[in-house]
């Protein structure tokens, strides 16, 4: 079996912009409370920078599909490294928390474009068969969220302003990587019309895994964008919690989250996992005030992430029916609204009521989630059929990567024996050149 670190440079230059992309997600968790003081705004005004980063980001994957088909995936991804690169600038040269907030959104813009484009263009170009693109994707998801928080507390200890300039170079190399090794990409003979995320929804399997990743990101972003203030910790404890975290993130999205799956089935490794995340959430809403509670909890929810993370993006891919850009522009509509609006509404409800009502409400939202993915048991058990055939096909498949299908796709011919070499790979697990 192929390796699924074994890739294109193509793939390798996405892969390490997604690392930074994901870093962005908790590289301010270290500087909440800090902004919160610093800035003289209250708990709910800060966590305003994960709701409109992940508002817009959820908004404007409406559109990745339409821009992508119209522009090329390399020049999305681009599109969408540019404003990335100077909205993150942006943030850490503005005053006030509504400055930031508001560049913060125009972050969010860019993520959404690289965001779908990065996952279509790993999926179609990577070599080791689908699970093993996924992996990849995932093992990028897992080292950017597991480094953002160790960066953010280095950069936010000199100041709170240091994660954003940090972001903003590392994207700028990451854009530079970009333009040198991802190549450009025909555009689709149809462009994608711009309801086509919105008609995807239609469809029962997608629907189903959108609304319940929207109830379990609501779990989710409650406890990333709120827990650190309850902790009470300092920059640099804040970064090593949330570093552990993310360290589990990615050890189960890459090696526990592939075994299980293929023992057990997505759906019953779903449900198990949920549930024992919603656990984690309750403990964490009964034990709010006890600051080493909260750590083993955080820390430990990071094993529960990770092992959602790689199997609900396998199972999207899979059960939805539609392009792998258009599945996951709407998949991403969808859990970015839950992951925006939930530490907004943390903040408030705990300002309102108390610190351990916005915990329950997540744990709820996570049990409510159990409920909604058991709806589509069946699509899953199909979706796991599906992808054992694929890797048992993909297995007898001869070794060519993308970059030798691209230079067929190109100019008919490519290295001497490619072209035979690619006409003897089942079309159905082909990797895609566009």
């Amino acid at each position: 079996m192929t390796s699924p670190f074994r890739q294109p440079r193509a793939v390798w230059a996405v892969a390490f912009a997604c690392v930074i992309s994901f870093m962005g997600i908790g590289l301010v968790d270290p500087i909440l409370p800090a902004l919160s003081t610093q800035l003289h705004a209250t708990p709910s005004q800060v966590t305003l920078l994960f709701t409109s980063y992940l508002v817009v980001t959820a908004v404007a994957m409406l559109v990745t599909g339409w821009v992508s088909s119209r522009i090329g995936a390399k020049n999305t991804l681009i599109a969408g490294l540019v404003l990335i690169v100077v909205f993150a600038g942006l943030a850490g040269l503005t005053d006030t928390i509504g400055g930031i907030v508001g560049f913060r959104a125009g972050w969010g813009l860019g993520n959404a474009l690289f965001i779908a484009t990065s996952l279509a263009v790993i999926v179609g170009s990577a070599t080791g068969g689908f699970a093993g693109a996924i992996v990849l994707y995932e093992t990028a998801l897992g080292i950017g969220i597991a480094c953002g928080p160790l960066l953010g507390a280095a950069l936010g200890n000199i100041s709170w302003r240091g994660p954003f300039f940090g972001v903003s170079v590392l994207m700028a190399i990451a854009l530079v990587a970009t333009v040198l090794f991802v190549p450009r990409t025909p555009r689709p003979a149809a462009p994608a019309p711009l309801s086509a995320p919105l008609k995807a929804l239609r469809h029962r399997g997608l629907i189903t895994m959108g609304v319940t990743a929207l109830l379990y990101n609501w779990g989710f972003f409650t406890m990333l964008g709120y827990v650190p203030f309850p902790m009470h910790l300092s920059i640099y404890g804040l970064g090593a919690v949330f570093f552990g975290w993310g360290l589990l993130v990615a050890l189960f999205s890459v090696f526990v989250a592939p075994r299980l799956q293929g023992r057990f089935g997505t759906a019953p490794t779903l449900y198990v996992n949920l549930a024992l995340f919603a656990v984690v959430l309750g403990v964490i809403a009964a034990f709010t005030d006890y600051p080493a509670v909260l750590v083993v909890c955080v820390v430990v929810a990071g094993a529960m992430i990770g092992v959602n993370n790689t199997l609900t993006t396998q199972a999207v891919m899979l059960v939805a029916p539609v392009e792998r850009p258009v599945a996951s522009a709407a998949y991403g509509f969808i859990r970015f609204i839950g992951g925006g609006l939930a530490p907004f509404a943390a903040g408030l409800l705990a300002e309102q009521f108390n610190v351990h009502v916005p915990f329950w409400i997540g744990a709820g939202a996570v049990v409510a989630a159990i409920a909604v993915l058991a709806s589509g048991h069946r699509l899953l058990a199909a979706a796991d059929v599906e992808l054992a055939a694929g890797e048992v096909a993909h297995a007898g498949e001869p070794d060519l990567d993308a970059r030798e299908l691209e230079e067929i796709s190109e100019d008919g011919t490519g290295e001497p024996g490619v072209r035979e070499r690619a006409e003897a790979w089942p079309a159905a697990t082909r990797p895609e050149t566009a």
